[in-house]
């Protein structure tokens, strides 16, 4: 392990109601304690760094100014928020983060009473800072509501949506911009400590006027920095956009400068009466060398080395899923010039940033804002390209009426490829990917994929691209193929036929998506036991292969479904299939596996599935069972 370092100022804090009793010298010092033990948790446990590492001494501000917890702190996505658990009852805990049984990568409501609202996905803090500042109006147990949303959340449309809704209504709540795109010339630093001075002494309505004579006065380069750091956000340089919206703005300030933090903060606190925006530059990885020299700021790490910033890299294998769609689709785009690809803010978290590199006027990376995404790449499928929609399933979520309304209904092709598919570790249940073969398979026009392994995912691509009549998409895991080896070139699939792997006579798995090895790790139980057991791999959840399944409905005992999603999902569409042709008529055991109804809790993504109930244990256990039960039960017989 590790040396940690000395926090003799941290030590003193057991919650919130500490840091109010310390000095604002004792707080600018609680600060610098913070953020070394973040960087020494995370090195023990792997996470996102540098997001947490921008905030740190607005977390510190923020609790020491404000009551909370009956005052309401919202993190916007919720990443950035490690300094907030260690500073909220949590620190003894802090090294567990993102393992089994250990605390949330994000706030969760569950783990304690100063995650007043979970987040993992971005853009939705106003709109709950809304929703509490409405409940304490209406005589709710809640202070004042105060959410942080960073300068990549608060472009997302709901972002906008709730900015709007929350001026018209008026009332008091306080919006902060973290913005860790810029930092602070020491110029215009100076020139943001003079104003936040100001701020102290007048009304905010007049603060407008006064901040747009003083830009007026400055000399050039310093006019130009305020005026591009005020224009970041507002569009004009002037806070017009946010004062039209009915908000106080407040900045730019410097998220990293204590003093400021504070003044601002207080001011604020005791003088507002309506919604106030403060604009905080901060500077991503904040106070840790080779966090903030890195190209990724240290956004997701795995477990590293505190005095050297080296992460430690795991094993040597198969490539990943990602890397390998990426690879495919570059090579895709090469041969075929109308191909482009759609990014929601992840081109490496997706894979395109390989196309990007090759292609970049044909790569688009829309930001934060999946339902602009998927309506963009509708357009761009109308007007005769091939776009590429490369979004995780939990995510597309966000874009789903645009997935209806824009794609399906018209029957366009948007090629989507849908990432993280099933359960993803460290990450939790809010990211997922447990219900996009439910929500896709049901809408009409839309085909249905899911590769078994990495091969299969290149023909998926391949055979995507080649499929003009109407949208598709096709989904696969986070993490590292199986080692089969990678075709050259991606062959064009039969749109809706499966394959079958081994034959058999007695039992039936038939297997959707990446949970094939499992599969056939359970049938080669089966045959160890005198079972003979086929096994098939659907690839397709809609259309069905109905010839694969009547063949396995007719020469098997008892066919079992497996797949990497929730209930209503492929076993559903199956049952579903079989009831139509009258294949359960003579009291066949058909069993479907899927995902528990419930959400599965961070741990490794073997422990998600052993929790899950769908290991290769328990499939070849529930197959036994369902032929003991069927060698028990007489068919009907009219």
């Amino acid at each position: 392990m590790q040396d940690r370092p000395p926090t003799p100022t941290l030590d003193r804090v057991a919650g919130p109601a500490d840091l109010r009793r310390l000095s604002d010298r004792d707080l600018a010092r609680l600060a610098a304690e913070l953020r070394a033990e973040t960087i020494s948790a995370v090195s023990e446990t792997g996470g996102h760094l540098g997001s947490s590492l921008g905030v740190v001494e607005l977390t510190v501000a923020i609790h020491a100014v404000f009551n909370t917890p009956a005052d309401k702190l919202i993190f916007d996505v919720g990443h950035q928020c490690y300094p907030h658990k260690i500073l909220t009852g949590r620190r003894d805990r802090i090294r567990t983060l993102r393992q089994k049984d250990g605390l949330s990568g994000f706030t969760k409501r569950a783990e304690s009473e100063h995650d007043p609202f979970g987040a993992a996905h971005s853009s939705t803090s106003i709109s709950a800072a809304l929703g509490f500042a409405v409940g304490r109006d209406m005589g709710r147990p809640v202070g004042d509501a105060i959410a942080v949303v960073g300068d990549g959340a608060i472009s997302a449309g709901m972002a906008y949506e709730a900015l709007n809704n929350a001026g018209a209504e008026g009332r008091r709540l306080f919006v902060i911009l973290n913005d860790n795109e810029m930092s602070i010339a020491p110029p215009v630093g100076a020139m943001s400590a003079y104003l936040s001075r100001l701020w102290g002494a007048e009304p905010f309505a007049q603060m407008s006027k006064l901040a747009e004579g003083l830009e007026a006065t400055l000399p050039s380069p310093m006019r130009e920095g305020a005026r591009r750091a005020r224009a970041l956000v507002t569009g004009s340089g002037h806070g017009t956009l946010f004062e039209e919206l009915g908000f106080d703005y407040v900045g730019p300030i410097d998220g990293h400068d204590m003093g400021q933090l504070l003044t601002v903060l207080r001011n604020a606190r005791a003088r507002a009466t309506g919604p106030v925006l403060i604009h905080c530059c901060t500077v991503k990885g904040k106070g840790y060398a080779p966090a903030e020299t890195s190209a990724d700021k240290y956004h997701g790490v795995a477990k590293f080395d505190v005095e050297s910033g080296t992460q430690k890299k795991g094993k040597g294998g198969p490539p990943a899923y990602t890397k390998v769609f990426g690879e495919a689709l570059t090579d895709l785009a090469a041969r075929d010039p109308n191909v482009v690809a759609i990014t929601a803010a992840m081109p490496a978290g997706t894979g395109v940033d390989i196309m990007a590199r090759r292609f970049p006027s044909r790569v688009f990376d829309v930001g934060i804002a999946e339902q602009h995404g998927v309506t963009f790449a509708a357009g761009l499928a109308a007007s005769g390209l091939k776009p590429f929609a490369a979004i995780y399933s939990t995510f597309l979520q966000r874009g789903y009426d645009q997935v209806v309304h824009d794609v399906c209904l018209q029957n366009l092709p948007v090629r989507f490829a849908i990432d993280r598919a099933g359960l993803v570790g460290a990450d939790g249940p809010t990211h997922a990917g447990a219900y996009d073969i439910a929500y896709l398979s049901c809408l009409p026009g839309m085909t249905v994929m899911a590769a078994a392994d990495e091969a299969e995912l290149v023909h998926m691509v391949e055979t995507a691209a080649a499929h003009d009549e109407g949208p598709i998409a096709f989904r696969y895991p986070r993490g590292a193929g199986t080692g089969v080896t990678l075709p050259e070139r991606g062959e064009v699939l039969t749109i809706g036929k499966g394959r079958v792997l081994i034959e058999g006579s007695d039992v039936a798995i038939l297997s959707f998506g990446a949970h094939l090895q499992p599969a056939l790790e359970a049938a080669e139980m089966l045959e160890a036991e005198g079972i003979s057991c086929t096994l098939a791999d659907a690839r397709f959840a809609k259309p069905l292969d109905m010839d694969l399944i009547r063949q396995l409905a007719r020469h098997h005992r008892a066919p079992v479904t497996v797949e990497q999603g929730s209930g209503g999902g492929f076993g559903a569409r199956v049952l579903e299939a079989m009831a139509g042709e009258g294949l359960l008529d003579t009291g066949l055991a058909v069993r479907t596996m899927t995902l528990p109804d419930r959400l599965i809790h961070q741990a490794s993504p073997a422990e998600m599935y052993e929790d899950a109930g769908l290991n290769a244990l328990d499939i070849a256990a529930r197959v036994r069972m369902s032929v003991e039960r069927r060698e028990t039960v007489v068919p009907f017989r009219a």
